[in-house]
């Protein structure tokens, strides 16, 4: 049995169908709530201790905030140490933005001042690209996005954010979207009061508009993730 930590950012943080699709594949999970204190798994060579892999999770903060919070400074260096080592590690949209920079890549706001919200084109960076065989409608919500890292293959191209997915060696990936959304998830994000805000931006589709491209778009990432998982549990 597999055993993998998903490190979290925030206190009503859900892995949802992530943490949904690796229990399904008989695989043990443990939350490491990060941000508000609880200790990374200590590593030896690279590797974590009692862990066989590790899946990084968003949060509303910036990669870029390591002198405001101390723990992403720690989160980086630990990050880099597995990059290092080739270690199994799943980052996801924060957790893809950590990897960039501990892989030293620059994290940074759109040059013209875009959001990236709500479900948006995903495209295959080529046509070899087999973790992404076709285009699909992820859901996003970020305000940054990074350089294509040094050592790192571009996986997927997106419209707002060009650099959407890359993989950094054989069991690294970094993805800027969110497979893990689920609708009690989606909802909650929706009607979060500093959500509004963004409602108010003409790049940022209407909660209304959200809720159908869930319905919509919902089942073909669910199938993209399931294979994915299916292709990384292998590699480790």
């Amino acid at each position: 049995m597999k055993r993998i930590v998903l490190v979290t950012h925030s206190e009503r943080a859900n892995p949802g169908k992530v943490r949904e699709a690796l229990h399904a594949r008989g695989c043990e999970t443990e939350v490491c709530f990060v941000a508000g204190g609880d200790a990374l798994p200590p590593m030896n060579g690279g590797r974590l201790q009692g862990y066989d892999a590790a899946v990084v999770f968003g949060g509303p903060m910036s990669a870029c905030d390591v002198d405001e919070h101390a723990f992403l400074r720690t989160e980086t260096e630990w990050i880099a140490a597995q990059l290092a080592a080739d270690a199994p590690l799943l980052g996801i949209c924060l957790g893809a933005q950590i990897m960039a920079r501990a892989l030293g890549g620059r994290v940074y706001p759109h040059p013209e001042g875009l959001c990236e919200v709500g479900y948006q084109p995903l495209n295959p960076a080529n046509a070899e690209c087999s973790l992404f065989p076709s285009p699909i409608h992820v859901f996003h919500w970020h305000r940054e996005g990074f350089d294509l890292p040094p050592g790192a293959e571009l996986l997927a191209r997106g419209v707002i954010f060009e650099n959407q997915a890359f993989s950094h060696g054989e069991r690294a990936f970094g993805v800027q979207f969110h497979p893990e959304m689920t609708p009690v998830t989606h909802e909650r994000w929706l009607n979060n009061p500093k959500a509004q805000k963004y409602f108010a931006l003409p790049e940022v589709p209407s909660a209304d508009r959200q809720r159908a491209d869930s319905v919509r778009y919902d089942p073909a990432v669910h199938r993209w993730l399931d294979g994915f998982l299916d292709r990384w549990l292998e590699r480790f």
